[in-house]
C-alpha cells in the first residue's frame, strides 16, 4: 500500500505536505473565524505582482520577491480594514483585483506569460531539498510566533473591543495574522497552485467549525483534517495521474461534505 513513496519525489512532496499542512490548518482557523477567507486569496493573486517585480529588478529567485510584496500587502489590507470606513471584503476585492492585474500586465509586457503559468496550479512533485528545507523553516518559525500570540489571536477574534479593554494591541495581533498567513500563501504557491492554496487554508477550519465545541478542539481537528487530505490527496493523484494541489482540495471538499452532513443529522433528530 505504501508502494507510491517509493520514487524519491513523492517522498519530498510528502515531507512538503507534512511541513505545510499543519499550518495551513493553524492558521485556517483564524482566517474562517474572522470571516477573511477573501484575504489569504487575495495574498495568493498577489504572486504574480511579486513575480513580475523579482524579475524586473532581476532577482534570481523570484520568491524572495513574492514573500516580500505579499507581507507589504498583507499590512496594507489589514492597516486599511482597520482604519478605514469600507467593508473588509470591499477593501480586500480592491487590493486583490489591483495587485493581480499589475502582475499579469508587468509579465505580460514581454510576452513570457506563459512560462510563469505554472504558478496557477503547481507542482509538489518538484519540490526540490532545498525548498523541503525552507517550508519547514518558514513553519518552524510561523509555529513559534503561533504559541508566543495565540491566546490574544483567540481573544482578538472573539471578542475585539474587550481584548483593547484587556490591553491587547489588537492593530499589532492582526498584523502578525496578516504576515503569518502571507509568508505560509506566497513559501508554497509555487506547490499548491495560486488556483487552490486558499482553498488549503479554510476548508479543514470550515469543516472542524461544524465539528467542534471549544476553540482546543477546534484547532485540533483543523490540523489532523489538513493532514489527512494532504496525505490521501497525495496519495489518491500519484494513482490517478492528477494535480496533487486539486486532488488534497477535493479530499478537503469530500470531508468538509462529510462533516456537513453529520452537522445536519444531528440537528435534524
Amino acid at each position: 500500500m505504501l508502494d507510491w513513496l517509493e520514487p524519491s519525489f513523492m517522498k519530498n512532496a510528502l515531507l512538503a505536505v507534512l511541513a505545510a499542512c499543519p499550518i495551513f490548518g493553524m492558521l485556517g482557523t483564524n482566517v474562517v473565524s474572522n470571516r477573511m477567507s477573501f484575504f489569504s486569496d487575495a495574498i495568493g493573486h498577489s504572486a504574480f505582482t511579486g513575480i513580475a517585480l523579482g524579475v524586473l529588478l532581476g532577482i534570481k529567485d523570484v520568491t524572495v520577491s513574492m514573500v516580500i510584496f505579499s507581507l507589504i500587502l498583507g499590512f496594507a489590507i489589514i492597516s486599511v480594514k482597520i482604519k478605514g470606513k469600507a467593508s473588509a471584503d470591499t477593501i480586500i476585492g480592491v487590493f486583490s483585483s489591483a495587485s493581480v492585474a499589475l502582475g499579469i500586465v508587468l509579465l505580460s509586457s514581454g510576452g513570457n506569460f506563459a512560462k510563469y503559468q505554472r504558478y496557477l496550479v503547481g507542482d509538489i512533485l518538484n519540490i526540490q531539498p532545498g525548498e523541503i528545507r525552507l517550508l519547514f523553516a518558514t513553519a518552524l518559525v510561523l509555529l513559534a510566533i503561533w504559541i508566543i500570540f495565540y491566546n490574544k489571536m483567540l481573544l482578538t477574534t472573539v471578542h475585539s473591543t474587550f481584548a483593547k479593554s484587556r490591553g491587547i494591541k489588537t492593530f499589532l495581533i492582526e498584523q502578525v495574522f496578516a504576515l503569518m498567513t502571507a509568508a505560509i500563501v506566497t513559501v508554497c504557491i509555487r506547490w499548491t497552485g495560486l488556483l487552490v492554496i486558499n482553498s488549503m487554508l479554510v476548508l479543514p477550519a470550515a469543516s472542524s467549525r461544524l465539528i467542534s465545541r471549544n476553540s482546543r478542539t477546534y484547532l485540533l481537528f483543523s490540523v489532523l483534517i489538513s493532514l489527512v487530505s494532504g496525505i490521501t490527496g497525495l496519495c489518491l493523484s500519484y494513482y490517478a495521474d492528477t494535480a496533487s494541489g486539486a486532488t488534497i482540495v477535493l479530499v478537503n471538499t469530500v470531508i468538509f461534505l462529510g462533516c456537513f452532513c453529520t452537522t445536519l443529522r444531528k440537528n435534524l433528530k
